[in-house]
């Protein structure tokens, strides 16, 4: 996600509060903070992919392997 786009969801949401928005900024706000969210849950998915969990008997299990062995 980029600057201008969340510095764009921001100036919506300032205007929402101070003046209201018309029917095509609150279609467009709700695209953005959708493509926002999006952005955040893959970039939290990434971060979980990566983790590793140390076990008591010092092995070590991929969180990433874990997850799909369960599914």
């Amino acid at each position: 996600m980029d600057e201008k786009t969340i510095a764009r969801i921001n100036e919506l949401y300032h205007k929402s509060q101070n003046e209201g928005l018309t029917e095509e900024e609150k279609k467009e706000q709700r695209k953005l903070r959708a493509d926002y969210i999006a952005a955040i849950r893959a970039n939290m998915r990434g971060t979980l992919n990566n983790i590793s969990i140390l076990n008591e008997d010092g092995s070590i299990t991929e969180l990433a392997k874990k997850d799909k062995t369960q599914q």
